[in-house]
């Protein structure tokens, strides 16, 4: 299972630049089994709309739940606007599972900040 991690900005397409970096790292949209991102984000139209399109599982975080989570690339503006150091790291992991780790750190295009995760656990 992969995660995608999603942080954009409100009103930001997302679609254009989350198919961008996936293919950057090689990733096809079928490789990925959900996409989690802040509670908030996800009530969001265009993100449900990208999940949707792609058969992605939606799963959403409290800005308390992220934060709680450790990432390597903390952001104090991103902490700033949503109460948490990390978006798109800390949701992707937090939804890959306890013994998640990285596949790509958080990486921007177009506003938008893309991690991947997976449990380590089969």
């Amino acid at each position: 299972m992969i995660v995608l991690g999603l942080g954009a900005r409100s009103g930001v397409p997302v679609r254009a630049p989350v198919l961008a970096v996936l293919a950057a790292a090689g990733v096809r949209p079928a490789d990925i089994t959900v996409l989690a991102t802040l509670d908030r984000r996800l009530a969001e139209p265009r993100v449900r709309e990208l999940a949707a399109e792609f058969g992605w599982r939606p799963a959403g975080f409290t800005a308390a739940q992220l934060a709680a989570c450790p990432v390597p690339h903390p952001s104090p503006r991103v902490a700033a606007a949503t109460g948490t150091p990390g978006v798109a790291e800390a949701a992707a992991l937090l939804a890959a599972g306890p013994a998640a780790v990285l596949l790509l750190p958080k990486t921007v295009d177009g506003g938008v900040t893309v991690a991947l995760a997976r449990d380590l656990v089969p």
